[in-house]
């Protein structure tokens, strides 16, 4: 009986014994995935701080991108050397290589992407340009063609864009509006003081849609208005283009 009573007890403190190690185990597990759960809640947190601040930092265009800015980023790509297709809007692959091949010549974090520091590289000269190149331009638009259809305007803006990539003209866009030639103005409304008016909303807006690249006379390079002049040399030595509103044009 006795050897009957110690076998009970000596079984009992084993079995409690069991149960506090089962006890201890649960309390790990638990305390475990406790500390999984609130790593996990802290991340979430630094993961949400990070993507805030990234996006706080401004206008991030990458490969997908498409609008008015990603036509800007090609334009300036292309103005700079660093061949970014055609301006379309559209960040594709070659606009993606314009801008790593532009941020390994400035050596910038080289990721294809075009974000602050990208920008802050590409438009700090580029940004006084495109300002006075669009001062200029949505000027002589107003005084040539401000009574032209929309196409027509930008066209005007089309053709002094195409001059300035000509190495047969001044290579600025001020250069060409004030360009003479034996004492004559290329422009009349120069000569006639119009070209300091203050241009139309849709003068300024025909400028920036020729500046990010709408060529809607392609390469022409002269125009002129038949009701008012004969354009003869233009005539005889250029190939004509196609007629917008009053103005015909040649390349």
């Amino acid at each position: 009986m006795d050897i009957m009573v110690g076998n009970l007890l000596s079984r009992t403190r084993q079995l409690t014994s069991e149960a506090n190690i089962g006890r201890s185990e649960l309390c790990i597990m638990k305390i475990g995935k406790k500390n999984i759960m609130s790593i996990t809640i802290i991340l979430l947190i630094i993961l949400i701080f990070a993507t805030s601040t990234y996006a706080a930092q401004g206008n991030i265009l990458r490969f997908g991108s498409r609008g008015s800015e990603v036509s800007r980023l090609q334009q300036s790509l292309n103005n700079r050397g660093f061949s970014a297709g055609k301006v379309d809007g559209i960040y594709g692959p070659i606009t993606e290589n314009a801008v790593i091949q532009f941020q390994l010549a400035n050596k910038l974090i080289v990721d294809g992407i075009a974000g602050n520091q990208t920008f802050s590289a590409l438009y700090s000269t580029s940004n006084n340009t495109y300002s006075t190149n669009l001062y200029w331009l949505s000027r002589i638009i107003h005084a040539e063609a401000g009574a032209e259809p929309y196409r027509g305007k930008v066209a005007v803006g089309s053709v002094v864009l195409n001059r300035v990539k000509s190495n047969l003209f001044p290579n600025t866009v001020k250069g060409i509006i004030f360009d003479y030639d034996q004492g004559i103005p290329q422009f009349c409304p120069v000569e006639e003081g119009t070209i300091y008016n203050t241009p139309s909303a849709e003068s300024v807006q025909a400028a920036k849609d020729a500046l990010n690249g709408v060529k809607p006379v392609g390469n022409s390079t002269y125009f002129f208005n038949p009701s008012k002049s004969s354009g003869q040399w233009i005539v005889n030595n250029k190939a004509y283009v196609t007629r917008i509103g009053n103005h015909v044009f040649y390349r």
